[in-house]
């Protein structure tokens, strides 16, 4: 970080860029926060000299935006690592941050905790105990079961094959969008692949969002400890979430200042799941017999996915399903940025900025049903922008291929 600080050249594109910037003077702009505020934060100086740091989403458009490859995102987070370092962790953080527990104890009972967590009384009271907006969209626990509650009833249905892949799921497939797993193994086993699901944690990308660097350091190297096996016997690993996919592959290893042999090896052989598909077709292995799809379908490129600079590979594989009217949106940002649109001092900013978003999906017309997102964040807030269902692109495709149902989430043919 220190040897790209001074490539900075003050132009301010990434301020014209920022989306937080544009709507919230809370704010004043990425390399205010970023590059210049971070000359002041060496040895025997201030380590914040303006707390507007945290207003910063950290969704990387500014990394996008600047020409001499500056990594502002990452400098405005480190920073808000000292922050907590300096002045501890607020509960809300902490709770926020530790996704996988709060997905464990909801998935218990799923029934009583929807409703202990969305009744207009409870959200109230955690506005006013916590911070959390009482409108935010927090998710839903599954109310069929987690993801791996459904893997093994299953597992007498799934396909042994030679060719091998890992999947990596996420906390949010795991308790909240099992479905977007099950059509995941879906599409994989159409294709020939087993799928291997080995054990997992959280990938550490809240912790490090609200600055546990410490905590977020013994997720990352946990999950490494776990799928360094499988990659060490030449598997690929494939992610649904690109949050935890770019978490895996960059962000952790970076944030966190680990380079060692073991992380090398995830970070090369984590793929995004389109991405990986994409790859499958630019060799000739991708099966392509989808079924007509007749929908018009707008698509949102979320932050996490173009940090990747991988290009669009959802687009370029769903634009092979007949009969799909595919739109991509050139909104910047949903808003919600993780755990950011939750918290009720910037609930109203994540707002602003997501009606980019909101707009483009109401500008397709009436016919949509449905909108498309690789990101989990992005589809809960799209959802609560915009009122239509928002659907992984994995979830598109497994419905061209004539294995799953698009408005009931579930497999079709499958028991379980």
């Amino acid at each position: 970080m220190r040897t790209v600080l001074d490539a900075c050249i003050k132009c301010t594109i990434c301020t014209s860029y920022c989306p937080v910037a544009a709507v919230t003077d809370r704010f004043p702009g990425p390399k205010y926060v970023g590059p210049q505020a971070q000359r002041f934060r060496g040895d025997r100086q201030p380590h914040s000299p303006d707390l507007s740091v945290d207003y910063c989403s950290g969704c990387r458009v500014c990394n996008e935006a600047c020409p001499n490859g500056v990594k502002v995102a990452e400098l405005n987070i480190r920073a808000k690592a000292q922050i907590a370092q300096d002045r501890g962790i607020p509960l809300r953080n902490w709770l926020l941050g530790r996704n996988e527990m709060l997905g464990k104890v909801g998935s218990v009972a799923p029934h009583l905790a929807n409703l202990a967590m969305h009744n207009p009384a409870s959200r109230l009271l955690a506005e006013r105990v916590l911070g959390i907006h009482r409108q935010a969209p927090i998710p839903r626990w599954s109310t069929g079961g987690t993801f791996g509650a459904w893997l093994r009833r299953t597992q007498s249905q799934r396909l042994t094959a030679e060719r091998k892949v890992v999947y990596f799921h996420g906390c949010s497939t795991m308790y909240y969008e099992p479905s977007v797993g099950q059509a995941a193994i879906a599409v994989l086993e159409h294709n020939g692949y087993q799928v291997l699901v080995p054990p997992q944690n959280c990938c550490g990308l809240p912790m490090l969002n609200n600055g546990e660097f410490p905590a977020a350091a013994g997720l990352y190297r946990r999950n490494v400890s776990r799928l360094l096996p499988y990659v060490d016997a030449g598997y690929p690993i494939v992610g649904t979430s690109i949050s935890c996919v770019l978490t895996l592959r960059e962000e952790a290893a970076e944030l966190l200042d680990i380079d060692d042999e073991g992380s090398r090896s995830i970070r090369q052989a984590t793929w995004d799941i389109c991405e990986w598909l994409r790859d499958l077709l630019n060799r000739g292995q991708l099966r392509t017999d989808f079924q007509p799809l007749p929908l018009v379908l707008p698509y949102h490129a979320s932050c996490q996915l173009r940090a990747h600079r991988m290009g669009r590979p959802a687009i370029d594989v769903l634009s092979l399903v007949p009969g799909l009217d595919l739109r991509e949106s050139d909104a910047r940002c949903c808003g919600l940025a993780g755990t950011y649109g939750y918290k009720v001092e910037k609930y109203d900013i994540a707002m602003q900025v997501g009606q980019e978003a909101f707009r483009f999906i109401a500008e397709q017309g009436p016919d949509v049903r449905l909108v498309a997102a690789d990101s989990e964040i992005c589809r809960w807030q799209l959802e609560h922008g915009t009122g239509k269902p928002a659907r992984h692109p994995v979830e598109i495709l497994a419905a061209a291929y004539g294995l799953y149902d698009l408005e009931r989430r579930r497999l079709i043919g499958q028991a379980g």
